[in-house]
């Protein structure tokens, strides 16, 4: 078979749109499958804290960080469960273009709510064992690392491809 020009108007895989559109829905998928575990993670480490004898010596600011980790926690598990029930509502519908740009969107801001969860659980951790000056450097250090590897990495290597003459469009989301 010959090479085939996508809807970019790039040449790339012999897929038709639909072939490509189910690709890229099976790699979101995927994607997801990885912070739902993580998300699990972090989530179920949380919930066992308040069954923990220390967790009355907690004081105010350490009790509002784990409950914003908890809100934090389940706000992103919803939004890794919210591709499933988009397809769903969307299944035998012609909509896979529609499911495929929101769950890509969706993905995004679960990868946030996962950056902020373990922003948030390193500052509650660094704070109760150590104090609140090492909690606040924790997070505030987590974070800012978390931003260059999840916004500015994926950012400068999309310019830098660029660059190089490999075009690339917001709308496929070929790894």
């Amino acid at each position: 078979m010959s090479e085939v020009e996508d809807y970019t108007g790039r040449t790339g895989r012999n897929e038709t749109r639909e072939e490509q559109l189910d690709r890229n829905w099976a790699e979101l998928l995927q994607e997801l499958r990885v912070l739902q575990t993580g998300v699990q993670i972090l989530a179920g480490f949380l919930l066992t804290l308040p069954f923990q004898e220390r967790f009355e010596d907690l004081d105010d600011f350490q009790v509002n960080l784990y409950l914003a980790n908890v809100v934090v926690a389940a706000l992103t598990t919803s939004f890794i469960l919210l591709p499933v029930s988009v397809h769903r509502r969307l299944f035998r519908k012609r909509l896979k273009e529609t499911l495929v740009s929101s769950a890509d969107t969706i993905t995004k801001i679960a990868l946030g709510g996962v950056g902020l969860l373990s922003a948030g659980t390193a500052a509650l951790v660094f704070d109760v064992t150590l104090d609140r000056s090492a909690g606040l450097t924790a997070g505030g250090a987590l974070l800012g690392v978390l931003l260059v590897l999840l916004v500015y990495v994926p950012l400068h290597l999309n310019r830098r491809a660029a660059a190089n003459g490999k075009p690339s469009t917001e709308r496929d989301s070929d790894g």
